[in-house]
């Protein structure tokens, strides 16, 4: 069976899977140019509003493919990182799925989505150190940011492998769901799927600049704009018609 990034796009949300079973999902620049690709078309449907992005079990991600990682330079380093990066960059709201070893790059992936998600088998694993190499793609940046100076050093500089619970306790998962996780990615993914696809997207850019300032008055600022385009917008006109209408019922049947 040829590996690849299996996509399906349904009921608003699109899922992604690396389907690479014989590595573990690992990534090749093969895969990597796949799923950068499998992002891209899921950003430019608008149907889609949410993105959901897993691997085949048992594993999530192995990583990078070691065999083209030995023989890479910047070039073909960048292009490895192209994948994970895409779901970092992905302007649609983001969910890992991540129901078994997130390991390297991917525990990279992993990090790239806005929210993860786990199945009791999960593991968080960095391995640069125990491979000689030093971590790349922004591990260093997105984890510290998730987990704290502590936990980063802890996962990246003492090899320490974070489980599902743990994770879950430390921030660096949302939840552990015991039963079907992508079923419960869409569960999560719902209430994304039912906002206005203009008014999600600007909130998820605004909630990316935000993360930036550190003064209360300049995020007052950054939100006004869009908050006006989305008040004089027909979804909001219309929904809250709908609102006033429902209000009205229920006052009229006490």
């Amino acid at each position: 069976m040829t590996d690849q990034i299996r996509s399906s796009h349904d009921g608003g949300v699109a899922v992604l899977t690396i389907d690479a079973p014989a590595t573990r999902n690992a990534l090749t620049l093969d895969l990597s140019a796949q799923l950068a690709e499998a992002v891209s078309r899921a950003e430019a449907d608008e149907s889609v509003h949410a993105l959901v992005v897993t691997g085949a079990p048992p594993a999530f991600c192995a990583g990078a493919d070691l065999d083209t990682l030995a023989g890479a330079r910047e070039d073909g380093l960048r292009a490895i990182y192209d994948g994970f990066l895409s779901v970092a960059r992905c302007s649609l709201p983001t969910i890992a799925a991540v129901g078994g070893a997130a390991v390297g790059a991917g525990l990279n992936l992993a990090l790239a989505a806005d929210v993860r998600i786990v199945g009791p088998k999960a593991k968080f694993v960095a391995r640069f150190l125990d491979l000689g190499i030093h971590p790349g793609g922004g591990m260093t940046w997105m984890i510290q940011r998730l987990v704290g100076p502590q936990k980063a050093a802890a996962m990246t500089l003492f090899g320490e492998v974070v489980g599902a619970e743990a994770a879950v306790e430390s921030g660096l998962a949302l939840r552990l769901v015991e039963g079907d996780l992508i079923e419960a990615a869409r569960e999560l993914a719902k209430p994304a799927v039912d906002a206005p696809r203009d008014v999600l997207l600007a909130t998820k850019r605004t909630l990316r600049h935000t993360a930036a300032l550190t003064d209360h008055s300049a995020a007052v600022d950054a939100e006004i704009e869009p908050q006006l385009a989305s008040l004089t917008a027909p979804a909001f006109t219309e929904r809250l018609a709908g609102l006033r209408a429902s209000l009205s019922n229920r006052l009229s049947n006490r």
